[in-house]
């Protein structure tokens, strides 16, 4: 398994801008497709943005798009989430997942094999 842990989270206000950080350990980062989600208060699981494992194809939800940025350092282990032009809606816990296997679509919370822990931004208005 892959063990990753998110990082970077925090109170911002609308507009501003933070970058996420997950650093990977385990298994060979490089192999692996890589998701980041989020979960507000009282709401569902929702895809934010996906990334290939070797960082040539990027995807994102409607609602990031334009103003989120997913990239990886493989060298580093790790993938990161930039984050810009930040809305009070985008307040929640941020997860990065591992994709191991391909069973489903990258915008499934169910083809991800390994979470980490999660890491709160909340955007002020």
């Amino acid at each position: 398994q892959v063990q990753l842990v998110e990082s970077g989270g925090g109170l911002v206000q609308a507009g501003g801008s933070l970058r996420l950080s997950c650093a990977a350990s385990g298994r060979t980062f490089s192999g692996y497709d890589m998701g980041w989600f989020r979960q507000a208060p009282g709401k569902d699981r929702e895809f934010v943005a996906a990334i290939t494992g070797s960082g040539t194809s990027t995807a994102y939800a409607d609602s990031v798009k334009g103003r989120f940025t997913i990239s990886r350092d493989n060298a580093k282990n790790t993938v990161y989430l930039q984050m810009n032009r930040l809305k009070p809606g985008d307040t929640a816990v941020y997860y990065c997942a591992v994709r191991i296997s391909h069973y489903r679509d990258y915008n499934t919370e169910d083809e991800y094999d390994s979470w980490g822990q999660g890491t709160q931004v909340t955007v002020s208005s």
